[in-house]
């Protein structure tokens, strides 16, 4: 049976869904812990619309759009900004009844994570790394914000964890460029390989990502992509798994409806899953959206569109109290002898430290 450290993953990770106002909103968590997160990400769940995405080390006014290479937008949207603070559990909306965020009577998901704990390397004086870099870091929960400046050549880069990293996404801050991913589940040598969060391209090999060079307990390395090290001011968003809260790994499609199982240790919130092996959709499921197996309820990561509502068992996924059941033997989730990679965040440990047992939905 699975063992961790983190008994109450809601101290870290919460999904929250809700309904725009068009006024000032403050959501508040339902999780058993409180939490003042420093990542939230928000998609528009009945309609076509940005996903948008804003951090504490960036601030309130700056807003990212994960499924397009906008550079972030500083100050306004539409006239206004939207997103107003980071709350002690939860986050507050600004009253413009913008589409992208809290339109008055159109329904919401959001994601949101918990670092908290600022570093800053002055790559000169420790001698970590080639470029400085700042941010927030919560070694528990293997999550970083990272802020560093882009060369254009390659560079390392102090992450702010104490473990190796499986997944980092980058994105540069000033121009319009690609998000750059590195999941270890790509393959084996998955620092050759990379990933794009606003596209639905399968897995691509250049050295000029991560210039081949697996990340460390301290750095991770860029190349010279503008999606990994453009020159300018560059975002990395980090994750290093810990056991019963998240797992970044990969499954290999059967090619069977009754589909392949992947195993997590928890009860997942939250699960993305990425074809690496075609162009298919980087594919959300959360506990909110759909409370009970199967689950279909999907938003597209790399995609404005509104969330899948169909019920298509090309799309369906069970959340079991140990991992994650594909039914689906469609190459969007279980394409015979493909890779697929997936990032999920824990609702329950499988069993908690004390050995009390996840509950199956």
């Amino acid at each position: 049976m699975a063992y961790t450290t983190i008994d109450d993953p809601t101290a870290y990770f919460q999904n929250k869904i809700y309904s725009g106002t068009g006024n000032s909103l403050a959501l508040t968590f339902d999780g058993n812990s409180n939490m003042q997160p420093d990542w939230v990400w928000f998609k528009r769940r009945d309609g076509s619309a940005n996903h948008h995405a804003y951090d504490s080390v960036r601030g309130v006014t700056k807003a990212f759009v994960p499924n397009d290479t906008d550079a972030e937008t500083t100050g306004s949207l539409e006239g206004t900004n939207y997103f107003s603070s980071f709350d002690s559990n939860g986050f507050t909306l600004a009253g413009n009844n913008y589409n992208n965020s809290n339109k008055s009577g159109q329904t919401y998901a959001s994601w949101s994570w918990k670092a908290g704990t600022s570093f800053t390397n002055d790559a000169s004086s420790t001698g970590i790394g080639s470029v400085d870099s700042s941010g927030s870091v919560n070694e528990t929960a293997g999550f970083s914000l990272c802020s560093f400046t882009g060369t254009g050549s390659v560079a390392t880069v102090k992450h702010g964890l104490s473990t190796v990293p499986n997944v980092i996404i980058t994105k540069s801050r000033a121009n319009a460029e690609n998000w750059g991913v590195l999941h270890s589940g790509i393959n084996t040598d998955y620092q050759t390989d990379y990933l794009i969060l606003n596209t639905n391209g399968g897995s691509g090999d250049s050295a000029e990502y991560y210039n081949d060079t697996a990340p460390t307990s301290s750095v991770f390395t860029v190349g010279t992509a503008d999606a990994t090290n453009d020159d300018a001011n560059m975002m990395a968003y980090i994750f290093s798994e810990r056991k019963g809260y998240s797992k970044f790994a990969n499954y290999t499609g059967n090619g069977n409806a009754d589909g392949a199982f992947f195993y997590t240790g928890f009860k997942p919130a939250m699960v993305m899953i990425k074809n690496t092996a075609a162009s298919e959709h980087w594919r959300i499921y959360d506990n909110k959206r759909d409370k009970h197996n199967h689950m279909y309820h999907v938003i597209y990561g790399n995609d404005a569109g509104a969330e899948s509502t169909t019920d298509n068992a090309s799309e369906e996924i069970d959340f079991l109290a140990n991992g994650v059941k594909i039914r689906s033997s469609a190459q969007q989730l279980n394409s015979q002898g493909h890779v697929y990679v997936y990032l999920a965040f824990a609702e329950n440990p499988f069993v908690t430290s004390t050995g009390i047992p996840a509950l199956a939905r």
